[in-house]
């Protein structure tokens, strides 16, 4: 699988251009994504609305575990 970044707007969770991500860093996130399965690095977990897709807390997610995903980054 091709491993490639992509970048996130923290206020929206929208896909934002790398250039929106060199601009506005205290905005954006950017994520590795891709690669083998397997691999032994360091994963963290990122909680997001399933609605809009906005990152949220943690704490919002075990108030609203029907509405909120976790996903490994």
């Amino acid at each position: 699988m091709a491993e490639y970044d992509i970048n996130r707007s923290t206020r929206s969770g929208r896909f934002v251009k790398e250039t929106t991500a060199e601009r506005s860093p205290d905005t954006t996130v950017t994520e590795h994504v891709g690669g083998d399965s397997d691999d032994a690095r360091d994963e963290r977990e990122v909680n997001r609305s399933a609605s809009t897709g906005r990152f949220v807390r943690e704490t919002t997610t075990e108030l609203h575990p029907a509405t909120t995903e976790t996903q490994r980054i």
